[in-house]
């Protein structure tokens, strides 16, 4: 059976992009474009894994991930952040929050890919 990656990204070029490449690898899907449905939606698509972005309208994928990571259902699903931030700080304060790894935008295909595989 294919491993579930939940993909919460509200830009459509990003969030698609994601998706067409984690199929490519024969990863199952679920899109989130808004950050307020991505725990809800967590919970019922059980994923194996949460490609995050940090930058998201409304909720900032920071909270996101410190919500997850407080959450006794999903706490266990390793979560990759991917973000336009690029400095160190940004990245510890990533990991801080509890992403599991972290991939800057525009991304390297082979290094996102490589980090999912590397996740599951």
């Amino acid at each position: 059976m294919a491993k579930r990656v939940l993909v919460v990204e509200d830009n459509e070029l990003n969030l698609k992009l994601f998706c067409d490449l984690l199929r490519a690898h024969d990863f199952a899907t679920e899109p989130v474009r808004d950050g307020r449905e991505a725990v809800e939606k967590a919970r019922a698509f059980a994923p194996d894994l949460i490609v995050m972005d940090i930058q998201l309208p409304h909720v900032s994928g920071l909270e996101l991930i410190e919500q997850i990571k407080r959450d006794a259902e999903l706490q266990a699903t390793p979560i990759m952040a991917v973000t336009a931030y690029a400095g160190r700080e940004d990245e510890d304060r990533i990991r801080a929050a509890g992403a599991d790894a972290y991939v800057s935008k525009p991304i390297s295909v082979a290094r996102f890919v490589g980090e999912v595989s590397a996740l599951l």
